[in-house]
């Protein structure tokens, strides 16, 4: 370990406080914390309590007032509508304080709650950001969500606004947001005073007399609103993510916290500098896209990329490496799926060589398990260091990494590195007991949960408590499953409902998924368990080919079964694997095994909202059937 990470870990553990304090220096605040750490309602902490800031404040104004109002801010680049728009740090000032004026005329105020229900264009992160400089509690939810589930998330947090657009726009279709929207307020009872809609010029919408108002005309004669003082403590937004019990849990994010947090980790994880170029390419309706695309660039001071584009079909397999190259963007955070699509349609990576790309640093994978032969196949294709690091939307930002701005450790493929200072990570079995290295078990954090993490869920206080700190009391539960290895590296396996009891021998998906990703022909893959009389569970694998193979499946399918037996060994049991062209997945990327585990048991299922393409499943389904599941 290097002596900086070695250091800055040990500091963070051993004297929080006092690590936070300094961390803290780098945030404007309006009235300084009276304590760091108030430990006064265990289990969880308090960060910064007494203190008052702005969040917007930190993000546009401070930056404005040192002198840097003419560095661009934001580039939001749409290959689907084919316009670019570039705002410096004075231009979106003016615009967030003019949009916050007229949510301050619609009488919105600290504490109340601004939903928006957007596609990806500046205005969406104007909305954001002009929330959080009224001292309001914003909620993204992913633009195009299903009514029932955006009504779900309207009746929960009882918006007083929602932001929204006339329409999302995707590769050879546009997708209408209105109905959508009026459907989900229909069957909310909790409904809006107001609805401010963004009429695109791609499909107009039409607007509800009374209740809807059109952006332009409101931002258009705005007065601007100054920003509201909020205590540390008090709530910058809501994000939702699924629960268990079909009810979406709102992740509950404060001000002080973090900004401190995102702030710090954007320097030391990410290795960015203020004026440096970072581009998330992923949504703002995620946790990635409100602290990676939102609010830790503009915390530091640097350019943010906000893409309405595809990893592939926009126009084809070089849509990455021509936003890097045109932008000068010198870090890439992406989720492994993306660099899988891109993988597959160009497996040599000939488009790489059509740009420059010497502006490139580093590229950063998380939101999926990064195997191995993804992480090495874009190293070897972009020359940079590929870093792989594990988070969680309750965290908000990375838990486990290889700290670019602290100093690189050597990379083993597969693995996020080692914990972020801050975080006190622990593997534990199932009696609560810590696990020697090696042993696969429960991924926890002992608690306290350092800034910037979840301070609870919405109005919900004993599922919080229920959901992330019952199951091990002192620690955070991650629902994620791995192992420590001799020299302390992490390795994330699978969610806890992925290891499977095979003859009483528990197994991690993920590794067997690791051995089918490194075959050629395999451009990715899902490994899950399915029900057997005689050995309880018994491992299936679904695999999607690169494109152009042409090699009969049986001979690839006989060549994976052979590899997991040589590499896992004969207690995986693993001897089924089945071809599709697709995987189902969250618009996030995540693959949707849970649900494909469902309906391999011949169990109740239903098509998850976040869902990317719900015809994923058709095909999912017919290759079980084939395998002699899904009866």
């Amino acid at each position: 370990m290097s002596h900086a990470t070695e250091d800055a870990l040990a500091r963070s553990l051993s004297d929080p406080a006092r690590f936070w304090a300094e961390a803290a220096e780098q945030i404007e605040w309006l009235r300084r914390p009276r304590a760091v750490v108030d430990s006064s309602s265990p289990p969880m902490v308090r960060w910064f309590a007494g203190g008052m800031l702005n969040t917007c404040y930190n993000a546009l104004d401070l930056h404005v007032a040192m002198g840097r109002g003419d560095q661009v801010a934001l580039i939001h680049d749409s290959p689907v509508t084919n316009t670019l728009r570039r705002f410096s740090y004075r231009e979106l000032l003016d615009e967030v304080a003019r949009f916050a004026g007229v949510l301050r005329d619609l009488g919105v105020e600290k504490g109340d709650r601004v939903l928006l229900y957007m596609p990806m264009v500046p205005e969406a992160v104007i909305g954001m950001l002009a929330s959080a400089r009224l001292g309001a509690v914003h909620s993204v939810v992913f633009g195009g969500f299903a009514p029932n589930e955006l009504a779900q998330r309207i009746q929960h947090a009882a918006p007083k606004v929602i932001l929204s657009a006339s329409c999302g726009i995707e590769p050879g279709r546009v997708v209408a947001y209105k109905p959508l929207l009026d459907e989900a307020i229909e069957a909310a009872s909790n409904k809006p005073a107001h609805c401010v809609v963004l009429q695109r010029r791609e499909q107009p919408a039409e607007l509800t007399p009374g209740r809807d108002l059109d952006w332009a005309e409101l931002a258009a004669s705005a007065r601007p609103a100054d920003c509201v003082p909020v205590q540390a403590g008090e709530p910058l937004y809501i994000l939702y993510t699924s629960g268990t019990t079909g009810v979406p849990k709102g992740v509950v994010r404060d001000n002080g916290g973090h900004a401190v947090a995102l702030k710090w980790s954007l320097r030391n994880v990410y290795g960015m500098q203020p004026g440096d170029v970072f581009w998330a390419a992923s949504d703002i309706g995620w946790v990635v896209g409100h602290s990676y695309i939102v609010y830790a660039p503009l915390l530091l001071g640097c350019t943010t990329v906000l893409y309405e584009g595809k990893p592939v079909g926009t126009p084809d397999a070089g849509a990455f490496w021509r936003v890097i190259s045109d932008h000068r963007v010198n870090a890439l955070f992406t989720a492994p799926t993306a660099i899988r699509a891109v993988k597959r349609a160009d497996p040599r990576g000939e488009q790489v060589a059509r740009y420059d790309l010497s502006c490139l640093r580093t590229l950063f994978l998380a939101g999926e398990r990064a195997d191995s032969d993804t992480v090495n196949w874009s190293g070897r294709v972009l020359g940079v260091p590929v870093v792989d690091h594990w988070w969680q939307t309750e965290t908000g930002w990375p838990m486990a990494a290889n700290c670019v701005g602290l100093g690189m450790l050597p990379v083993k493929p597969g693995s996020p590195t080692k914990a972020v200072p801050g975080y006190d990570v622990r593997v534990l079995g199932e009696d609560g007991r810590e696990l020697p290295p090696g042993e696969t078990g429960h991924i926890v954090v002992k608690l306290p949960l350092p800034p910037g993490c979840l301070t609870g869920l919405w109005e919900n206080e004993a599922g919080f408590r229920s959901a992330y700190l019952t199951r091990f009391p002192g620690y955070y539960q991650t629902a994620d499953a791995g192992h420590f290895d001799e020299d302390g590296y992490l390795w994330i396996m699978a969610r806890t409902d992925d290891i499977i009891n095979v003859a009483g021998h528990r197994l991690s998906t993920g590794g067997m998924e690791e051995v089918l990703a490194a075959h050629p022909d395999v451009a990715e893959c899902a490994v899950f368990g399915v029900r057997d009389d005689l050995k309880g569970q018994l491992p299936v694998g679904l695999a999607v080919l690169n494109e152009g193979v042409d090699r009969p499946f049986d001979e690839i399918s006989a060549e994976l079964v052979d590899s997991v037996r040589e590499k896992i060994g004969p207690v995986a049991a693993f001897k089924q694997v089945a071809v599709v062209a697709q995987l189902p997945k969250t618009r996030s990327g995540k693959i949707l095994r849970g649900t494909m585990r469902k309906i391999a048991d011949s169990e109740p299922w239903r098509i998850p909202a976040t869902i990317e393409d719900p015809t994923a499943l058709d095909e999912v389904r017919d290759a079980l059937r084939r395998l002699g599941y899904a009866r």
